[in-house]
C-alpha cells in the first residue's frame, strides 16, 4: 500500500472509530484503499493451493470485508484494522476448510503454507484446521503469542504493525513470535 493510501486509510479509520453511526461512504472508500493489500495477503495465504480451488483470494477478501463491515466501527487505526482482518481471514479459511472437509468426509482439507521459517528452512504445508487447533491451544497458554502468530500467518503483518495493534514494543512481539514459532513447530511435528 502506498504511503499516501496508508495515511488516508489511517485517517479514515480514526474518523470511523469516533463516528456513530458509522459513515457508510467512508467505509466503502476505506475498502477501496485497503483492497489491494488485503488481496495480496489473501493471495499469499492461498498461493500454495494444489487441489481444485473453490475459494479464490478475491472471494476471501470480499468475505473478510463483509465480516468487518458488520462490526461496529471500533477500529483504532490501520494496525488494529489489519489485526481484525487477520482474525477474519483465519475464520473464513477455517469455516471454508470445515465445509469442504464435511462435504468430502474429512478428505479435502485446505493446506496453508507457513513460509515464516516455522520448521527449519523449508516451508511446510499444514492443514488449516490443524493450524487453527494448535493456535487455539497456544491461546490457552499464551494469548498474546497466539495473536502474534495469527497476525503473522493469516494477516502477513509486520512486527511493527503487530506491536502497534497490541500496544507493545516490537521487541516484545519478536519474543512472542519466537515463542509461538517454537511452540507451533513442536505441536505440528507431533501431529
Amino acid at each position: 500500500m502506498a504511503t499516501q493510501a496508508r495515511s488516508e486509510a489511517s485517517a479514515i479509520l480514526s474518523r470511523l472509530g469516533t463516528s456513530h453511526p458509522p459513515n457508510t461512504a467512508e467505509r466503502e472508500h476505506l475498502f477501496a484503499l485497503v483492497y489491494d493489500e488485503l488481496r495480496r495477503i489473501a493471495g499469499a495465504l492461498m498461493s500454495d493451493e494444489r487441489r481444485a480451488v473453490t475459494l479464490q483470494p478475491t472471494a476471501l477478501v470480499h468475505e473478510v470485508y463483509l465480516a468487518l463491515a458488520e462490526r461496529r466501527s471500533d477500529w483504532q487505526g490501520r494496525a488494529h484494522f489489519l489485526a481484525l482482518a487477520s482474525r477474519c481471514m483465519r475464520h473464513v479459511l477455517v469455516d471454508h476448510a470445515r465445509a469442504r472437509s464435511a462435504a468430502k468426509r474429512g478428505g479435502d482439507r485446505r493446506a496453508v503454507t507457513l513460509d515464516e521459517g516455522l520448521v527449519g528452512e523449508q516451508p511446510r504445508d499444514v492443514e488449516t484446521l490443524m493450524l487453527n487447533d494448535v493456535l487455539d491451544k497456544l491461546a490457552a497458554l499464551d494469548e498474546r503469542a497466539a495473536r502474534v502468530a495469527e497476525m503473522r500467518l493469516f494477516g502477513g503483518m509486520t512486527v511493527k504493525e503487530i506491536a502497534e495493534a497490541l500496544d507493545v514494543s516490537p521487541r516484545t512481539v519478536d519474543g512472542d513470535w519466537v515463542t509461538a514459532r517454537l511452540w507451533l513447530s513442536r505441536e505440528l511435528s507431533n501431529d
